[in-house]
């Protein structure tokens, strides 16, 4: 083996030199970043790129990093959630109108227990949540306009309206006009007026003045 000369070991020394600076220049950077790992998993993470780079120990890793051997070490024992996912899918279909909390309640029934936040997080993965219901629908197209009465007694008008004493009892009215002659039949004042007496109201009208073609009244809850 021929001798090697100093000149010919000045350019392996350099490249040598420059392999160094670039490992501390990369083991800095490592050491910056250590306080952004503040995950488990982040750490793992960061204890295996210095084990592979610097081909150090996992004890000088995790003391370089200052991160826990046994955090390190861990590995999550994650439940297997089929059953419980199954049996949540099951019961949604059977329940449309039931929000998580019901659900929850059933399948604790059925002895898959589970924390209500993991649950609900299952409930949002698999899109089940109930939808709000729309108003009601309105009629479509136009509504045909009122015919103008041309005589009396064509159309009644029936509208109910509510005023209190002194004293702050409370009573009720049923007023009946003719839309035509803007006359008032009745006007019927009680302290309240179901159903029944104001049939027998407006059958004592008609026996009198006959029965109109049109009764008229407006949308409330009378």
């Amino acid at each position: 083996m021929a001798a090697w000369k100093v000149s010919d070991a000045r350019p392996l020394k350099a490249l040598q030199g420059e392999n160094a600076k670039l490992k501390k220049l990369l083991a800095q950077a490592m050491f910056d970043n250590v306080k952004t790992m503040v995950t488990p998993v982040a750490r793992r993470e960061a204890v295996a790129h210095v084990r592979t780079t610097f081909e150090a120990s996992e004890r000088r890793a995790c003391k370089v990093l200052g991160a826990d051997r046994a955090s390190v070490r861990y590995r999550g024992r994650r439940a297997d959630d089929a059953l419980v996912r199954a049996r949540l899918r099951e019961l949604a279909a059977i329940r449309r109108r039931f929000g998580y909390l019901h659900l929850l309640a059933l399948t604790g029934r059925e002895g898959l227990i589970m924390n209500h936040t993991k649950f609900r997080r299952l409930y949002r993965e698999k899109r089940l949540q109930v939808r709000r219901r729309g108003g009601r629908k309105r009629a479509l197209g136009t509504r045909a306009p009122l015919s103008i009465p041309q005589g009396a007694n064509q159309r009644w008008g029936l509208d109910f309206l509510s005023d209190a004493f002194a004293d702050g009892r409370r009573f009720r009215i049923l007023a009946v006009v003719d839309d035509f002659t803007r006359e008032c039949p009745a006007l019927v004042a009680d302290s309240s007026l179901p159903g029944l007496q104001v049939v027998r109201e407006l059958d004592s009208i008609i026996a009198w003045r006959s029965r109109p073609t049109m009764c008229l009244s407006d949308d409330g809850t009378d």
